[in-house]
């Protein structure tokens, strides 16, 4: 089994882009997923339609703000590579207790899209955090995890859910 290295360090332990520019374009999809335990006052308010806040719709706000979010992950993210994204789509919905966040974006490109997919998720639920701290602040962002991803060197897809 060979050691496996972190890709944006050089030889000498510096930071640095990985170069892409021999890779060779293939479509590359990634997917993510943020869940939201926002507490029961907040849950209520979604099931009873009344989540509208100055701002506007939560969900929408949310889906809007993830995929800006997207867009901007390079500005974002030391050394991730600027793409322009061929698609990008968040999805959110309430389980339970929870808000559950996911996203799914694609390209064909030289580089993946995987921190594209986190940071849509990422912005999302930070969205629905500040659209909804007025009615509490007792609000847990559980987790983000990427979720699969296809293309380039290796495909990926949690096999815990």
């Amino acid at each position: 089994m060979s050691k496996k290295t972190f890709s944006h360090v050089d030889k000498s332990g510096n930071p640095t882009m990985v170069d892409v520019s021999a890779k060779q374009i293939s479509r590359r999809t990634a997917k993510a997923q943020a869940i939201i335990l926002p507490g029961k006052e907040i849950i209520d308010q979604i099931q009873n339609n009344e989540l509208i806040t100055r701002k506007g719709p939560v969900f929408q706000t949310a889906i809007i703000a993830g995929v800006m979010g997207a867009k901007q992950t390079s500005a974002l993210i030391p050394f991730c590579h600027p793409i322009g994204l061929d698609n990008c789509q968040i999805r959110i919905h309430v389980a339970g207790e929870r808000i559950i966040i996911d996203s799914e974006a694609v390209i064909e490109a030289k580089t993946g899209v995987e921190m594209e997919a986190l940071t849509a998720a990422t912005v999302a639920a930070l969205t629905v955090y500040d659209m909804c701290k007025a009615i509490s602040h007792d609000i847990r962002i559980q987790e983000i995890k990427l979720m699969e991803k296809t293309g380039g060197k290796s495909d990926f897809k949690r096999d815990d859910e």
